[in-house]
């Protein structure tokens, strides 16, 4: 009886062991532990660029994430960046969201489109908040990034507007376009019309197990989880993303930072 007792102890004491352990690294250390995951397109481009794309960084400001992001970013030295919504978490984190946008540098610009965050919680002169940032926002419109190369960015498609012509108006069929949108379900909608896709806004789960989906994904996911997708001759990446919602934990979800090379 005695050494059953021991067992049961010991067995118990083990289980206690491996949950806090598991609370230990979703809470303390895999939110922090950024995965620089890196990718190359082959695309008749006039000449190739290296796009570092971040999403969902829900930030209150400059803490150990953003910093550690901030660097990861600078030593890839990309040509563009681009930020496919979520910057922030509720209105309040619009003065941190602009300390760290004026952190993020690239010769072809930093470029942000709206995430559901920044239509539920709006800020007042949108533009030249993103512009004193040093950012471009780009809401169902498109920009001339480099020789051959578009920017399309569209209203986020659970909380906002998108307008798929009035974002693609004006852009040469026969250029690059590069689609920016938070909801990774807009993309049954873009695609074939675009030639490479970013999005975020599902976290990649945000806490996993392994072999089985995600407990829980927001609305406008779509069948779209993280990493590739291909679809009508158009290519997606999903984002893991940076930061949390809901909870501050990650379990088996590091958050991303992914670096696309285009070109041949």
């Amino acid at each position: 009886m005695r050494l059953r007792i021991g067992r049961r102890v010991i067995a118990l004491v083990a289980v206690c062991t491996l949950c806090l352990a598991a609370a230990f690294n979703a809470l303390w250390i895999e939110p922090f532990r950024i995965e620089v995951t890196r990718h190359h397109i082959s695309a008749e481009v006039p000449s190739p660029i290296k796009i570092a794309h971040l999403s969902d960084i829900h930030t209150y400001g400059l803490g150990a994430r953003e910093r550690e992001m901030i660097r990861l970013v600078e030593s890839e030295r990309p040509d563009l960046i681009v930020i496919t919504g979520d910057l922030i978490s509720h209105s309040g984190s619009y003065p941190g969201c602009a300390d760290v946008l004026r952190k993020l540098h690239a010769p072809l610009g930093v470029w942000v489109v709206r995430g559901n965050h920044e239509v539920w919680w709006p800020v007042q002169n949108e533009s030249e908040f993103y512009a004193s940032a040093g950012a471009h926002i780009v809401v169902n419109e498109s920009r001339r990034v480099s020789q051959g190369i578009w920017v399309i960015g569209f209203d986020d498609a659970f909380a906002g507007s998108p307008n798929l012509e009035k974002g693609l108006a004006g852009v040469p069929p026969d250029e690059f376009k590069i689609a920016l949108f938070h909801s990774p379900a807009f993309f049954d909608l873009v695609a074939g019309r675009c030639d490479l896709a970013f999005a975020g806004h599902t976290h990649g789960g945000q806490v996993r197990l392994p072999l089985i989906r995600p407990f829980w994904l927001p609305p406008s996911c779509g069948s779209y989880l993280e990493g590739w997708y291909e679809r009508d001759g158009s290519r997606m990446y999903v984002s893991r993303g940076i930061g949390m919602s809901i909870l501050p934990i990650r379990f088996m979800c590091r958050p991303e930072i992914a670096i696309v090379t285009v070109g041949k």
